[in-house]
């Protein structure tokens, strides 16, 4: 009997050992993984958001819930660290539920943006309409100057063409017509030619191509693998949550033959 369960414990202790090594690994994985979102979060307040908030379908509260789950990722996966080394079947199976709150939460956020994709042109469409009708208007400096960082940072002008700025109210109270701000010119300077502009011409001091395709295929490119990552990351989860379960099980059993 004694021959049988010293045996058994044999069995069961490299299996034991086997698990928490893949854990381990699954944890620093994870836990890469919420830096990796923590830093997009982050990018996406500083740098993204001149684009986004240009958008008519744009949550300014997007960037914080990256940055949430992000920071809930790295302390969820310390946490699993803790659980792993110290081996307790009660912290492992709360850890598992933590993986299996994460796992709902990262689908909903990975379907959502890439459905978020498909609203892009059409919301950026009618942000970009909406933003270059009220450029240069008192109190609405935070659109013109999200406007003008657009043009500066991708090298366009206006939404489909630099002769959009020609029908604006902004064109109108400029003292020469067919005008462009500055923010459309190549290298901004004082010899920048941007007023008196001609309807159609290529060689100019300015940008000529529209922003609107621009911006949204730059979006477009960066929340494209963000969601694709993130509904990746979720499924791998699942595998985190089966290793936890199965280890805190073969712990229990291990100590059961112990006392049996």
């Amino acid at each position: 009997m004694t021959q049988g369960r010293v045996q058994s414990t044999m069995h069961t202790a490299p299996l034991v050992t086997c698990m928490k090594t893949l854990l381990m690994v699954f944890n620093f994985i994870f836990w890469v993984t919420g830096i990796v979102l923590l830093a997009v979060g982050i990018k996406t307040k500083i740098d993204w958001y001149k684009y986004l908030e240009l958008s008519s379908v744009y949550h300014p509260e997007t960037p914080y819930v990256l940055i949430g789950v992000g920071a809930v990722i790295v302390l969820i996966g310390s946490l699993g660290c803790c659980c792993t080394v110290k081996g307790h079947s009660f912290l492992l199976f709360m850890y598992c539920g933590f993986l299996a709150l994460i796992f709902i939460v990262e689908l909903s956020a990975g379907i959502a943006l890439l459905i978020y994709r498909t609203k892009l042109e059409e919301g950026f469409r009618e942000g970009l309409n909406n933003a270059i009708n009220i450029y240069g208007d008192k109190g609405k400096e935070e659109y013109t100057n999200s406007f003008d960082d657009m043009q500066k940072t991708l090298h366009c002008c206006g939404i489909n063409s630099y002769t959009d700025w020609y029908n604006t109210k902004w064109e109108k109270t400029q003292s020469v017509p067919n005008s462009v701000p500055k923010s459309c010119c190549k290298v901004v300077d004082d010899n920048c030619k941007h007023t008196n502009l001609p309807a159609n011409a290529t060689n100019l001091d300015i940008d000529t191509q529209g922003c609107h395709k621009l911006v949204v295929d730059f979006i477009n490119g960066n929340l494209g693998p963000i969601g694709g990552v993130a509904l990746g990351i979720s499924f791998f989860q699942i595998l985190g949550a089966i290793l936890a379960c199965f280890l805190a099980k073969s712990i229990n059993k291990a100590k059961y033959e112990q006392v049996a």
